[in-house]
């Protein structure tokens, strides 16, 4: 169980890292102006939720990490770290994209949620929760693989 919980909270870094270069190319192409993390930790630190602060950018990264790492240990108790097909990785992405824009983010008065956002935004956060998700199944099938003998994971 300690396994599982370990392996997907690395697996759950390292598709947060995957799903980060989306984001950043999204912003960069111009379809958002900042990351939500970065609006999230925004909201969260002293003063006005929409004023830019010092130590946000950072607070943001942080945050994103031990959201995504977070949820990646819930993955993979919930996937008792068996074989993990992409489509289940892909969907339970998602299930965190439309839990997270289209709850608690907009409730908190953060971020529109997805149907008021800019169309720009979404779509770059849904393509990133799709990296997510499969580069979350291909890194728990990668590490138990090994615990697994010579079982082919596909990966």
């Amino acid at each position: 169980m300690m396994r599982n919980l370990m392996y997907g909270a690395v697996s759950g870094a390292v598709a947060t890292a995957a799903m980060s270069v989306v984001m950043v190319a999204g912003q960069r192409a111009g379809f958002m102006a900042d990351q939500p993390p970065k609006r999230i930790a925004r909201a969260a630190l002293p003063g006005h939720k929409h004023r830019r602060k010092p130590g946000e950018g950072v607070l943001g990264a942080v945050a994103h990490v031990g959201f995504g790492s977070a949820s990646g240990g819930l993955f993979g108790l919930m996937t008792r770290g068996r074989h993990t097909p992409l489509p289940l990785g892909i969907a339970y992405a998602l299930t965190i994209w439309i839990g997270s824009y289209a709850g608690w983010v907009p409730r908190l008065g953060i971020l529109p949620s997805i149907p008021r956002d800019q169309p720009g935004r979404q779509t770059v956060m849904a393509a990133g929760h799709v990296v997510y998700g499969v580069t979350l199944a291909c890194a728990m099938n990668r590490l138990t693989s090994g615990r697994q003998g010579s079982r082919d994971t596909g990966v």
